[in-house]
């Protein structure tokens, strides 16, 4: 048996073919997904890169792990402690040391260890290919690799590969000579209309119509297609453009290697292909542009499709998962075993690639603490979203959306449905407490993250910030942000 991972930065699922996007981004992983199983309602519970890779790998959410953001404590994973031996069971039980402990030779294409210092991510790979950039690279720099160690290994037997490919990834970054597929094509959903982008440029936070580079207007050379700033509803269009030819070029490098495996006689009953994603993307939605800094449905929404052998393709499932299930799943279809006293928050989804189980839970809970802290759970048709700390948006406390009338997240239903405000509020509080019942640790991360300052990316901006929206339509934030966030900004001093 032969294995390959394709671990994609900031695939949105709702922007791909298979999950019913009306452009042709990804007509290879749709084909992948025609063979295999696609799971419709996949969540990275824990957004976005660093914490969702944490998830991922140890199979635990981060109020287990530790990492709910991206600095201060929770950005590392917690300590063992005194229970611990030679290794840490953490390493001896992630998710890439189940290949190995099943027989595989293991290896990884991949920066985000050395990006996010997460060395941890490394365990249980053989081999691990760093080509540089810390993340800023394109795939062109990452195919040739894993081209070249097909060329010498593929034709061995048991092999797992983790292709990591960055493109999705702002700033969107497809090379100079790489013609765009979507200039001048319609959106499939072009929901921005012409009042919505100019309420999008009065909006108030980072990564906004007029700060595409967080807190200000700035282009960089290095990336030349990515704008600073949107002056007008078909710039807007134009970063959706770029977003979507960033996974069309995903897309086509994943295309290489497959035509490589079929080209050598190696894409066979026995190979199997993983493609999923770290988190998707806001286009637009609460005006943010460009960022994956909210626990909402377009930044929590991933693939995850499987084609496995034995497993009949063509199939969907429409339940509840996230990425702490796939550790165990792949526990279950490997018969690896758990190394000591290690605990799993994870549910295998085995039975339902098998078997069509239904193997889903009733709702997700999904948290952001890089951007801003947020607590949210996606159930029925509605998303529910506690904002403990806006990350200098101007959010209410409390956000419910219909995401079936709803997909954009435009409307708050917040007033009008107190009594599913209420449901969705008792959801976050009953998976809280189970959470800590069953912790190690006396402590949430997420407020371990707030005592700290708040989220990463907006410690020691305020002061800054304020003076940029000074002098302009949006100068009636400043009292606001003032009021909200006055404690915070005394805190980062």
């Amino acid at each position: 048996m032969r294995v390959i991972m394709f671990d994609i930065d900031t695939l949105r699922a709702d922007h791909m073919g298979c999950y019913g996007y009306g452009r042709d981004t990804t007509p290879v992983m749709d084909s992948v997904a025609e063979e295999g199983v696609c799971f419709d309602r996949y969540y990275c519970p824990n957004a976005p890169c660093l914490p969702s890779r944490a998830s991922l790998i140890s199979g635990q959410y981060g109020i287990h792990n530790g990492i709910v953001g991206h600095g201060g404590t929770a950005a590392d994973m917690r300590l063992q402690g005194e229970s611990r031996g030679f290794t840490d069971l953490m390493s001896e039980n992630g998710l890439f040391m189940q290949f190995r402990r099943a027989g595989f030779h293991t290896a990884s294409f991949s920066t985000f260890a050395e990006r996010h210092s997460a060395w941890w991510f490394n365990a249980g790979f053989h081999e691990c290919f760093n080509v540089g950039n810390r993340g800023g690279e394109s795939a062109e720099m990452v195919t040739p690799h894993v081209l070249d160690w097909l060329e010498r290994n593929g034709e061995e037997d048991n092999w797992m590969l983790h292709v990591h490919y960055w493109d999705p990834h702002t700033p969107y970054r497809t090379p100079a000579d790489y013609e765009s597929h979507f200039q001048g094509t319609p959106l499939p959903d072009d929901w921005i209309t012409d009042d919505i982008f100019r309420e999008h440029l009065l909006h108030i936070g980072p990564h906004c119509a007029n700060e595409i580079n967080m807190w200000n207007d700035d282009t960089f050379p290095q990336w030349p297609k990515h704008p600073g700033r949107l002056e007008d509803r078909e710039a807007a269009k134009h970063l959706i453009d770029l977003y979507d030819d960033g996974v069309r070029y995903t897309d086509d490098n994943i295309g290489m290697v497959l035509d490589f495996l079929k080209s050598h006689g190696l894409y066979d009953e026995n190979l199997a292909i993983i493609i999923t994603a770290d988190h998707g993307e806001d286009l637009g939605e609460f005006g943010v542009y460009g960022e994956h800094g909210m626990a909402d449905e377009p930044v929590c929404r991933i693939p995850m499709i499987i084609r496995w052998p034995g497993v009949e393709g063509g199939k969907r499932v429409t339940g509840f998962h996230d990425n702490v299930d796939l550790l165990p799943t792949i526990q279950e279809l490997l018969g690896t075993q758990t190394f000591g006293n290690y605990r799993y928050d994870g549910v295998s989804f085995a039975a339902a690639l098998r078997e069509g189980k239904d193997c889903s839970r009733p709702c997700e809970v999904l948290t952001q603490c890089a951007h801003v802290c947020q607590r949210s759970v996606r159930f029925d048709n509605y998303i529910y979203i506690r904002t403990v700390h806006g990350g200098y948006h101007l959010l209410p406390d409390e956000m419910l959306f219909d995401l079936e009338t709803d997909p954009h997240e435009q409307h708050n239903l917040a007033e009008e449905r107190p009594d599913l405000c209420a449901r969705g509020a008792r959801m976050i509080l009953d998976w809280n407490d189970e959470m800590m019942k069953t912790s190690a640790y006396d402590a949430d991360p997420m407020w371990t993250v707030m005592r700290e300052g708040g989220p990463e990316h907006c410690r020691g901006h305020l002061e800054a910030y304020l003076d940029r929206l000074a002098g302009t339509p949006r100068e009636y934030g400043i009292p606001l942000l003032k009021e909200k966030y006055s404690y915070w900004s005394r805190s980062e001093q």
